[in-house]
């Protein structure tokens, strides 16, 4: 097979999103199709590819309704600019959406369909809320049909829910989410401080009402969380439980993109890649309890690797509770100092849809400065699944 690598990788800041308050979402004036194109043009521009080599153009979005809906995925590449002739998808995998779209788009390069394939995630969760959004409709099966009970779906269509049925079932504490939450924020604090953040986040000019503003870092981020503050939080979604805002990952708006080409092309064209794509893989898991999703597909990526737990010397795992990454360290053996060493989603946010390209992104990133050699992303999404990526740093 041919090898597919990731040859650039550019994202847009994560806002705040404010689903009953919008005007304080600093990108309450932007739709992400249009931020996309953004992005994208930022990256073609800095990688010095033609638009008209791009074989397959695929986009990721988790709400995809409304303006998150991309037209079978056109919507970005014709804002910007691509040929008419680059065709497009738009791929829903809940949360692994766009890590979906680098998958699909490895595999048309592993097998000679495609040399260069863009990949993109976009979500934004002020304008296409998750909750008490009308154009997001299950089917009333689920709930009153016997034959489905077994769903529990009054959990699984409440990622809180899910998230606090898996801290019960793995003992996970609520103090030990909370000292992880404030890992988050200080290890992301100290990476932005760093300047890690500025070589993959194009700064965004927006409209606010009190005039025009850039946007050059995540706004979720809070140099000032500590645990007295975490530990005062009430409960969100249980009486009695042990989810908190704090200890979640907060609503967010944003754009991330990847491009991905097959390596004999990115080497004719000088191009040295951030890393190879060695492994993925989907898993299923119960949909009341979604939060397990990255502990099979991680097994299952690192078994076509033919990889261990400790061959991986970098994780990324998407933090969407706390508790997911606890219980994923806890149930696969991980190191915890190997694990998202630049911060997480509880900090960094997690707009559903932009998170697979920006937990791989980065990875891949931190590979390089790190001069590691093997690396995992890998996330839970709604609906009972994860996914997992493994990529490799070419020395």
């Amino acid at each position: 097979m041919k090898e597919a690598v990731i040859v650039g990788f550019l994202r847009s800041p994560f806002s705040r999103s404010r689903p009953k308050d919008p005007d304080r979402d600093v990108f309450n004036s932007l739709s992400m199709d249009e931020l996309g194109a953004m992005v994208v043009n930022e990256l073609f521009n800095r990688t010095g590819l033609n638009k008209g080599d791009v074989d397959e153009f695929l986009t990721g979005c988790a709400l995809g309704v409304a303006e998150n809906w991309m037209w079978g995925g056109r919507k970005i590449p014709l804002l910007a600019e691509f040929p008419e002739t680059v065709p497009t998808k738009m791929i829903d995998q809940q949360c692994v959406s766009s890590m979906a779209t680098i998958h699909m788009g490895a595999m048309e390069i592993m097998l000679g369909y495609s040399n260069v394939v863009v990949s993109v995630g976009v979500e934004h969760m002020t304008h296409i809320p998750m909750a008490d959004n009308p154009m997001l409709v299950y089917n009333d099966k689920f709930f009153t049909d016997p034959r489905y009970a077994r769903y529990d779906m009054s959990t699984a269509v409440n990622m809180g829910l899910t998230a606090e049925k898996l801290a019960e079932q793995s003992g996970i504490s609520r103090e030990e989410m909370d000292l992880w939450s404030m890992r988050s924020h200080q290890r992301a604090t100290q990476a932005r401080e760093n300047g890690f953040f500025k070589e993959e986040i194009l700064p965004i000019e927006v409209k606010l009402a009190d005039g025009e503003r850039v946007i050059d870092s995540d706004v979720s981020i809070r140099p000032d969380t500590n645990m007295d503050g975490l530990s005062g939080l009430k409960t969100v979604f249980k009486e009695g439980g042990v989810i908190t805002a704090g200890n979640s990952s907060p609503l967010n708006a944003g754009v991330s993109a990847l491009i991905i080409m097959n390596k004999d092309e990115a080497r004719k064209r000088g191009m040295k890649p951030l890393a190879i794509i060695r492994s993925m893989a989907s898993a299923g898991v119960d949909p009341s309890i979604m939060g397990q999703g990255p502990i099979p597909s991680s097994r299952k990526a690192l078994e076509m690797a033919g990889l261990s737990v400790d061959d991986i010397d970098i994780w990324e795992i998407n933090e969407a509770f706390s508790v997911v990454t606890l219980n994923a360290i806890k149930v696969l053996g991980i190191d915890p100092e190997k694990v998202n060493i630049r911060g997480g989603a509880i900090a960094i946010g997690h707009p559903l849809g932009a998170t697979g390209t920006r937990l791989v992104g980065t990875l891949a990133r931190i590979l390089n400065l790190e001069k590691k050699h093997y690396g995992l992303a890998t996330a839970c999404a709604g609906g009972g699944q994860g996914g997992a990526t493994i990529i490799e740093r070419e020395d």
